[in-house]
């Protein structure tokens, strides 16, 4: 017992709260994205550990006549090996992939695009650009801080993060 509580009511009480959180991080992960501070914490991965090592736990409590101290082993061991299988064949891959594959940051530069939402001097926009896989939307500004009106055509000229920097273009 811990805390007054069967081990059995800890990993469930722990496997609900992590599960919880689990669910947090996937619809407002991006808000508080700590890996460009601090790549090794990666609450996906943290939280994964938790939430399968609870379970675990729970289920061999359940199921198994093992003491406390061999379940806490025992899921602790799966947990960090599914944990780092998770990690290595899932989230390290599509840490590296781009957002989309119709179109990459690098072959942006020299295209025509539509503003759809206007740029102001020393603001951002919106701008469409149409492709072979269909219509991207892009954050942009002025190149020289200009103002851009409304479906007026922008020619892109430079690529920073997920700003295009665009000048009117008169063709």
């Amino acid at each position: 017992m811990i805390f007054g509580m069967q081990m059995e009511q800890l990993y469930m009480y722990i496997l609900l709260v992590a599960g919880a959180l689990t669910v947090l991080c996937v619809f407002f992960g991006d808000i508080v994205d700590l890996r460009d501070a601090l790549p090794i914490i990666n609450p996906t991965v943290i939280l994964t550990f938790i939430t399968i090592g609870s379970a675990i736990g729970f289920l061999l409590e359940t199921a198994t006549e093992f003491n406390e101290w061999s379940v806490l082993a025992i899921s602790a061991g799966f947990a960090f090996v599914l944990d780092l299988l998770l990690y290595v064949f899932i989230l390290l891959p599509l840490s590296s992939v781009e957002p989309t594959i119709a179109y990459s940051e690098e072959s942006l530069p020299g295209k025509v695009a539509d503003v759809t939402i206007p740029i102001p001097v020393d603001g951002y926009g919106e701008v469409i650009l149409e492709t072979y896989a269909g219509v991207i939307s892009k954050r942009a500004t002025g190149f020289d801080n200009e103002a851009i009106g409304q479906d007026e055509k922008v020619l892109i000229v430079e690529v920073s993060g997920d700003t295009l920097y665009v000048q009117a273009w008169d063709h």
